[in-house]
């Protein structure tokens, strides 16, 4: 990346725009912005890979990793598009902090996120059985990388879509770290956008985007599941 466009990159961050923004304007994908404001950074930051505490577990829920990671759940299985990825790093004596993201891995990316959040060591089997209570397919252990590579992959790809992830992510996605992007995953579904509405979307104005980014007939959709 030449040093005008990180020039720019860089005035348009110190004016507020998010990474997403900064992206869709100037034509690039998320982490190459978010990369260009993590290596400029002019004081000590969780941005910085050097500074954020060492990762104690990852974990995501198994039917996203069967789909995304290890690819073994067939199309005619996949009966959701979420996926949840939970960040533990060691923070101070006795203590975790974490940040989770709740993704839509088949069209509009990450719909949801919290953190970090700090707790004591006693809590942390409480915090990751209550987050992924909702799925019963239970959860894994994953990497670093593979974490980062689910969820600013699905970022990316929803970002080629017209969609935002949750204005939280400003917030969250430092907690990753730096991602070096070796991994690549295939998002959508059977090579499309495929999406499956939740109870808080805007559906119509999802299908409008849809139709305006990659055109009709190019995605699929399910309605009235909730």
């Amino acid at each position: 990346m030449d040093f005008e466009l990180e020039r720019e990159i860089l005035e348009l961050h110190e004016k507020n725009f998010t990474p997403q923004q900064i992206a869709i304007y100037l034509g690039l994908r998320v982490f190459e912005v978010i990369t260009v404001i993590q290596d400029n950074r002019k004081s000590p930051s969780l941005t910085e890979e050097v500074e954020l505490p060492p990762i104690a577990k990852c974990l995501v829920n198994t039917n996203c990793a069967k789909r995304l990671l290890d690819q073994t759940l067939p199309d005619e299985q996949v009966m959701s598009s979420l996926g949840l990825v939970l960040v533990a790093r060691f923070q101070d004596y006795d203590y975790y902090s974490i940040c989770t993201y709740l993704i839509d891995y088949l069209c509009l990316g990450v719909k949801d996120t919290m953190g970090p959040q700090e707790l004591y060591h006693e809590k942390l089997d409480f915090v990751i059985k209550n987050s992924y209570q909702a799925f019963s397919d239970g959860y894994v252990n994953i990497t670093l990388e593979e974490a980062q590579a689910i969820v600013l992959g699905s970022v990316n790809y929803a970002a080629k879509l017209g969609f935002k992830p949750h204005e939280n992510f400003e917030n969250t996605y430092q907690y990753l770290g730096r991602w070096e992007q070796q991994l690549h995953l295939e998002f959508g579904l059977q090579g499309k956008p495929f999406y499956i509405n939740g109870p808080y979307d805007n559906f119509r104005q999802i299908i409008k985007t849809l139709e305006k980014n990659v055109g009709r007939g190019n995605f699929d959709y399910i309605l009235g599941v909730g």
